[in-house]
């Protein structure tokens, strides 16, 4: 049996490592994005910031039990084939992954208590899968580093 993704990646000694490594790979996507859209998501980040200078680690923090949940059956699907990368076995079902990981986001935004966050994320939320849809080899390389 395959072992949960929050097990492994959430317990007190892989937790900090893993959310910091996150982190980074978000800040990374984003400074990578290149065009109006790419401005777009670079602006939204920034204002987020604004907002509140911890909300990108606050938010991984909070919301990385709920991504891994969404992650798990593309985990058990990649550990029971046994051949390629997690990365590779994201981006084949990238449609299906990306949305899984949006749940996560749309129910957060739903229930927000923030309205300057909720129309920020609902101003991005319509291009939101192509992105998350290309940040899919990032995330899956960072799962399997960590989950080895």
């Amino acid at each position: 049996m395959t072992a949960q993704l929050t097990d492994t990646l959430l317990d007190s000694t892989h937790k900090p490592a893993f959310v910091a490594d996150a982190q980074s790979v978000l800040d990374g996507e984003v400074a990578a994005k290149k065009g109006a859209s790419g401005l777009a998501v670079k602006g939204g980040y920034a204002a987020m910031k604004k907002v509140s200078p911890t909300i990108v680690g606050d938010a991984l923090d909070s919301l990385l039990p709920q991504f891994l949940q969404q992650l798990q059956p593309f985990w058990q699907d990649y550990q029971a084939g046994g051949a390629g990368s997690f990365a590779d076995a994201l981006t084949a079902r990238s449609d299906e992954a990306a949305e899984a990981l949006l749940s996560v986001t749309d129910a957060r935004a739903e229930r927000s208590s923030r309205p300057s966050m909720t129309k920020i994320y609902s101003s991005m939320r319509g291009a939101a899968k192509k992105h998350v849809i290309e940040a899919l080899p990032q995330v899956g390389a960072l799962v399997q580093r960590h989950a080895g």
